[in-house]
C-alpha cells in the first residue's frame, strides 16, 4: 500500500493503519530499535509503541515521508529506553559505543537556555552533512542516526571495517573543526 494511503488510514482513524504499517515498516523500525537496544523484548516494545505514537500523532500531523516519521519515533523511543536501561545498569547494544564516539561533539546539559544553541547546532550539522559526498554522508548517518555497527556499514558499502573506522574518525574530526570554526563550544 502507498504511504499516502497508509497516512490516510490514520487520519480516518481506521484500525487497519497499524497492521498495514507493521507489515510495511515493521522490519525497518525493528532494525533501528535493535541497533540501539540489543534486546529483542525492549525493541519489540519500542516498535509497538511507535505504532501507538503514530496513531496519536496523526492527526493533526500528516508526515510527508512516512518511513522517516516512523524511524524518528522508533529512534527516540529506543534512546529513551536505552537511558532507562542504563540507569538500571541493564544497558547494551550499539548505543553505548556510538554515543562514546560522538560524545565530545554534543553537550548533555538540559537547561532551557541551551535550546536555541541546540537548534543552531542541528542546522550546522545539517549544513556539514550537505557538504559531504553522498557516500560519506550515508556512512555517517548509518552510524550516528541508525546506530549501525562498523561491520554492518562495511558490508553495506563494500569497505573494510578498518576503512569505515578511519572514515568515521576523519568525519568526526572534520565535523569538530567545522563546528569550532562556527563558534560552537565543544
Amino acid at each position: 500500500m502507498e504511504d499516502a494511503k497508509i497516512v490516510q488510514l490514520y487520519w480516518d482513524r481506521n484500525e487497519l493503519a497499524i497492521p498495514v504499517t507493521a507489515d510495511k515498516y515493521g522490519s525497518y523500525c525493528a532494525s533501528i530499535a535493535n541497533n540501539i537496544l540489543d534486546s529483542r523484548e525492549d525493541a519489540e516494545e519500542c516498535v509497538n509503541d511507535t505504532y501507538l505514537n503514530a496513531w496519536n500523532a496523526m492527526p493533526p500531523h500528516r508526515p510527508g515521508i512516512l518511513p522517516a516519521f516512523l524511524g524518528k519515533i522508533t529512534r527516540n523511543l529506543s534512546l529513551n529506553r536505552y537511558k532507562h536501561n542504563i540507569a538500571g545498569k541493564r544497558g547494551g547494544g550499539q548505543a553505548a559505543v556510538v554515543l562514546d564516539e560522538i560524545a565530545e561533539l554534543v553537550s548533555d546539559g538540559d537547561s532551557v537556555e541551551r535550546e536555541i544553541d541546540r537548534r543552531e547546532l542541528a542546522k550546522a550539522i545539517d549544513a556539514f552533512l550537505d557538504g559531504l559526498s553522498a557516500r560519506k554522508r550515508n556512512i555517517f548517518v548509518r552510524r550516528y542516526w541508525y546506530f549501525d555497527s562498523i561491520s554492518d556499514i562495511a558490508s553495506r558499502f563494500g569497505m573494510t571495517e578498518n576503512n569505515v573506522s578511519v572514515t568515521l574518525n576523519r568525519l568526526r574530526l572534520k565535523l569538530r573543526n567545522y563546528l569550532l570554526e562556527r563558534g560552537f563550544e565543544l
